[in-house]
């Protein structure tokens, strides 16, 4: 799709189409990247949205839990509770 660029005061905009917007997921507030190929408009995403989810879903494996780890020299020697 083709489109002009619009004068915004000193700015410059272009308005982008409804189907569009509804395809892309956009809301009020967009994210804005320059690329190699030009500019990205990207639905705006909050910081760590969906780690809760994926966290929760997370395994950890065998062996990796501070739990099992045998006391080294400084665990049995110097640390103080």
């Amino acid at each position: 799709m083709r489109t002009q660029l619009t004068r915004i005061g000193n700015s410059r905009g272009i308005r982008i189409p409804k189907p569009l917007i509804e395809q892309c997921g956009l809301n009020d507030e967009v994210e804005l990247r320059v690329t190699a190929d030009g500019l990205v408009i990207a639905p705006h995403r909050q910081v760590r949205s969906g780690w809760r989810s994926a966290f929760a879903q997370d395994q950890p494996a065998p062996g990796l839990l501070l739990k099992e780890v045998p006391a080294n020299a400084f665990d049995r020697e110097e640390w103080e509770w």
